[in-house]
């Protein structure tokens, strides 16, 4: 399987956000990464469920839903219902991992861990072989546009031995500053999952640009 391209739909125009997954659908993208923020977690508020409801009755692609909320699993089922086909929630935002885990799963979604940039690959040891991806953080979460932390492709590859040791079947989604000057060398280290906000949105071809990021060299790691 060839790597991944997932917009990120924080970066958008969000008075035309229909629009915008109007334009996922008919480009290259594989699914549509959706950022749900509290302002409790993050020092930022993004939206939640009534705009993740609105954008499934436009997508034909699936919705990638990323919670960097305070305490996720108490919203994991009204996401489901929202039209969430895959679930995130951040290692460091959940004291019972494994217990929001299998709500996830049991709720029919696919289950995501999310680590900070300052949390080792190390921490994800005992969950990985109940998980289907891992989103590695190479920006702080809480706003788009930010540069990528370089430190984190030493840190992808790390994990992709990590997943490969214990023989996992768990993707690598790499979401922060990825964007077409730095999306092969982030390919290189292991990700298989390019999520990228402005660098698809804020340029005039978003279309293209998701067409160019698909024909790189997926990771061979």
């Amino acid at each position: 399987m060839g790597h991944l391209v997932v917009p990120s739909i924080l970066a958008c125009d969000f008075g035309y956000v229909a629009d915008a997954v109007k334009m996922c659908n008919q480009s290259d993208a594989d699914w549509i990464h959706v950022d749900v923020m509290d302002g409790v977690f993050v020092p930022n508020i993004s939206f939640g469920l009534p705009l993740v409801e609105a954008m499934k009755k436009h997508a034909d692609i699936p919705l990638d839903v990323h919670l960097m909320i305070v305490e996720p699993e108490k919203y994991i089922m009204d996401f489901k219902k929202a039209g969430a086909d895959r679930i995130t929630i951040h290692i460091e935002a959940c004291i019972h991992l494994h217990a929001a885990i299998e709500k996830i799963r049991s709720a029919g979604a696919k289950a995501g861990i999310a680590i900070n940039p300052h949390t080792p690959v190390s921490a994800l040891e005992e969950i990985l072989p109940f998980i289907d991806l891992v989103c590695l953080m190479s920006v702080n979460p809480g706003f788009g546009g930010q540069k990528y932390i370089s430190t984190t492709l030493a840190k992808s590859k790390k994990l992709k031995v990590l997943i490969n040791d214990i023989n996992a079947d768990v993707l690598i989604e790499a979401d922060g500053g990825v964007k077409l000057d730095n999306a092969q060398d982030v390919l290189d280290a292991g990700a298989d999952i390019l999520v990228s906000g402005s660098g698809i949105f804020s340029g005039s071809h978003p279309v293209e640009t998701i067409s160019k990021m698909k024909k790189l060299n997926s990771n061979t790691i």
